[in-house]
């Protein structure tokens, strides 16, 4: 429950006492201290006004009808735990005060007052530790602001370092590092994977032609049809130039020439912007496909075995998968 900002107008302070002249007197005093004071005659009246608008500190007499200041301080502690309570006792014994403040009240004051001075000033370090307790919370939350920024920005920078900055696509170097992983994952338990490689027909035609912005162009838009093509556990890479590379967990290489081939074909349907203009009226794409462990069990084989699918595809006429 939140008492409220104290910082921008005068304190609240809720007094519960069954002494009407106790009452005023605390009234009077805390008033002229500047101080917003509402009075309630019973422990029930106090914690029902508390429910309908919470107070930063309360005084309640610790002996009041049916119930006490130790039942209100408790109630009240268990609706807002930063609410401070000072307890008015008539017995100024140790033992009195130690169980008032045990009971979660931050300070006392004995009656009858012998100097009313002690009600402001038991009131004043009571408002110190509220103002205290509000500076701390804020500095917190500034803090928990500043964390959440700065994992943010970590985070981002994580992303830039293994991104490609043109397509959005995982870079070369962490494809070398997922590719580790898979390869000792996939010997542990044992599963298959495959590498689908894939490389741009034409492409150096494509840009001689209509620009290297618009060879940029072709290279996101095809990033794009890559991801909307795989699943969310696979891994689109762009390897280098117009060369990307497919890496798929548990997918066998005949699963891998199926998606290959419906890749393939929705690259091959996609209206590129100056795809009239290359050999087969279209943007095409040659795939090479390498399973692990078939084709080897460890990444130089695996990655040879895929750059000579590749190669096949590309002596074969292109726009085919191999």
């Amino acid at each position: 429950m939140n008492t409220g900002d104290i910082s921008k107008k005068p304190l609240r302070i809720l007094v519960a006492d069954d002494d009407e002249s106790l009452r005023s007197v605390l009234k009077q005093v805390l008033s002229m201290d500047g101080y917003e004071v509402t009075l309630t005659a019973s422990g029930e009246e106090a914690l029902a006004a508390f429910k309908k608008e919470p107070f930063p500190l309360i005084i309640t007499d610790i002996r009041m009808g049916n119930m006490s200041g130790i039942t209100l301080l408790q109630e009240v502690k268990r609706l807002s735990p930063d609410t401070q309570v000072i307890i008015i006792t008539s017995n100024a014994t140790l033992d009195t005060a130690i169980s008032a403040i045990q009971a979660g009240a931050y300070d006392y004051l004995a009656k009858p007052f012998d100097d009313i001075a002690l009600i402001s000033s038991v009131a004043r370090r009571t408002v110190e530790k509220i103002r205290l307790i509000e500076e701390n919370k804020s500095l917190l939350e500034k803090l928990k602001r500043k964390n959440e920024e700065l994992e943010f920005i970590n985070m981002t920078l994580k992303e830039l370092t293994i991104r490609d900055g043109l397509t959005g696509l995982y870079n070369h170097r962490h494809f070398q590092e997922t590719l580790a992983a898979e390869i000792l994952r996939s010997k542990r338990y044992p599963t298959t994977f495959s590498l689908v490689f894939l490389d741009v027909d034409y492409f150096k035609q494509y840009n001689d032609t209509h620009g290297h912005l618009h060879g940029d162009a072709v290279l996101v838009a095809l990033s794009k049809l890559l991801i909307s093509g795989i699943r969310q556990s696979d891994i689109a890479v762009r390897y280098g130039g117009e060369e990307f590379v497919l890496l798929l967990p548990e997918t066998s290489k005949v699963k891998a020439f199926v998606l290959a081939g419906s890749i393939r074909e929705k690259i091959a349907a996609h209206p590129f912007p100056g795809r009239e203009t290359q050999p087969q009226g279209k943007v095409t794409v040659s795939m090479g496909i390498a399973a692990f462990p078939e084709d080897g069990s460890d990444s130089s084989t695996l990655l040879h075995h895929a750059d000579e699918a590749l190669y096949q595809a590309k002596n074969g006429g292109r726009n085919r998968v191999c």
